[in-house]
């Protein structure tokens, strides 16, 4: 099966979408429109898991929301005023139902589904530990490892044996657990993945997004804050803060690529980020050129900041069709270029003998971009100058987002010049770090980042216990990776 976006393979891949709600006729109903707003967080599958007081239901598939969770078969069956779901692509484990969330379990407390955005980075070692203990994994998802530390814990409450389980990992999470005691929502010390607190009448809602909020028609309360447990359940609302206080980094390329633009992460705007981060490659790396055309979709608001910076005219120089998918198997290698323009296809009659300056949002290999500009100069373009709304991408990333190891990305293997030579550009340059912070109105500590940048940096905001920064594995048996 061949993507006919000809771009897809060349992104760095979002971690995973959580959404739940605990008191709300028609629960599952509600999960299913909140994951359909985070969709672009994840789109390889998709599952909900809901309590009706007496029974957990769980209904998994692999794929899209849609198409799976809008038929009345389905979601009659996800009965209860509490539920929560998740939307997939796979940074741990296989492509496989087995690794769908939510994963469920009957523990010895009752039962215990989890929903996870994120990654653990010692998942690995742990997994390892626990299986010499006796443990028996049913998934290759970093997401069990949860599961059988809280299991075998010596605690009593299904919070406490939880809180003793997150002791021991590292990395990044985003959970969100349902147990019969109540709906728990918490983030890592760190703060690295994203998640928002909503309420709609009587209902709590998480979401990994504000937008998800939006199309539910709920109200954004609060972020949940690093390192914080929020237990919502029939007494009332509770927050536990049991780790030790540390200074928070989350993650900067939510607002550089993951995150929709009509959210707001942080507290900040992505699209008025986006914007801002435009004006500053405007600034920083100015280009003489007739139009500023975007890579749509994710280059659109930066390149609207570059224009508007510039006085550059903005235009759509690339038509991207929203009607194409995974649709068909490709015979040949000369149809299967045909089909890269089903999904993106140069407007000729505007690039003709005009001098452009693309903007995207990263490079990761090198394809797209390489495509791109390739594009644009069978259309005629008389120059083609790019700018790229992100530092270099010059390390991978352990923390829940598909990245190559480094030998695959493109900016740690070449300079920039001998980049923008391999994509046939006529000039290539980066946002600075610096003016990334800037457009998030920060000023960036070198000695102590306010937040996670390893991509662009280096500098991991955590221990890397199962995999080299090349992003090797550290272990011998690297059956879950």
């Amino acid at each position: 099966m061949l993507t006919t976006n000809p771009f897809d393979d060349d992104k760095l891949r979002e971690e995973c979408g959580v959404f739940g709600i605990w008191g709300g006729d028609g629960a599952a109903s509600f999960v299913a429109l909140g994951l359909h707003a985070l969709q672009h967080r994840g789109q390889e599958a998709a599952g909900i898991t809901s309590y009706d007081g007496k029974q957990f239901h769980t209904h998994r598939a692999m794929g899209q929301v849609a198409g799976n969770f809008d038929r009345d078969e389905i979601m009659r069956p996800l009965a209860g005023r509490t539920a929560i779901g998740h939307v997939r692509y796979s940074t741990t484990g296989e492509t496989a139902l087995r690794n769908v969330q939510p994963l469920y379990a009957d523990l010895n407390e009752g039962g215990f589904a989890i929903a996870h955005n994120g990654n653990l980075s010692n998942a690995m070692t742990l997994k390892q530990a626990l299986i010499r203990r006796g443990s028996i994994f049913q998934s290759t998802s970093d997401t069990e490892v949860i599961i059988h530390l809280t299991a075998t814990s010596s605690y009593t409450t299904p919070l406490d044996r939880l809180i003793d389980a997150l002791r021991q990992v590292e990395g990044a999470y985003s959970l969100l657990v349902l147990t019969e005691q109540g709906l728990i929502a918490c983030r890592d010390p760190l703060g690295i993945r994203p998640l928002v607190m909503g309420k709609l009448g009587e209902a709590t809602i998480f979401a990994s997004e504000t937008v998800a909020l939006d199309v539910i028609g709920a109200t954004y309360l609060r972020d949940v804050d690093p390192g914080e447990l929020v237990l919502v359940n029939d007494s009332g609302v509770r927050s536990f803060r049991p780790f030790a206080p540390a200074r928070p980094r989350p993650c900067i390329f939510e607002h550089v690529y993951f995150s929709r633009p009509d959210s707001v992460v942080g507290g900040s705007s992505v699209y008025e980020v986006r914007k801002n981060i435009g004006a500053e490659l405007s600034r920083e790396s100015p280009v003489e050129a007739d139009y500023v055309v975007p890579v749509p979709d994710s280059g659109v608001p930066a390149a609207i900041g570059f224009s508007q910076a510039s006085g550059i005219p903005f235009e759509l120089g690339i038509i991207r069709s929203h009607y194409v998918g995974r649709t068909f198997i490709q015979p040949n290698d000369g149809v299967r270029h045909l089909g890269v323009k089903l999904k993106h296809n140069a407007n000729s009659a505007l690039i003709k003998g005009k001098k452009i300056v693309l903007i995207d949002d990263s490079i990761v290999r090198g394809t797209t971009s390489l495509k791109i500009v390739q594009m644009m100069r069978d259309a005629g373009a008389r120059e083609v100058h790019m700018r790229i709304a992100s530092p270099p991408t010059r390390h991978s990333c352990f923390y829940g987002v598909d990245t190559p190891e480094r030998s695959k990305l493109l900016a740690a293997q070449m300079n920039v010049r001998e980049m923008a030579d391999y994509i046939n550009a006529d000039s290539l340059a980066f946002v600075s770090l610096d003016g990334l912070y800037r457009a998030l109105g920060d000023v960036r500590d070198a000695g102590a980042p306010q937040r996670c940048d390893a991509c662009f940096s280096g500098e991991y905001p955590t221990s890397l216990t199962d995999m080299t920064e090349e992003g090797h594995s550290r272990l011998a048996l690297v059956a879950s990776r």
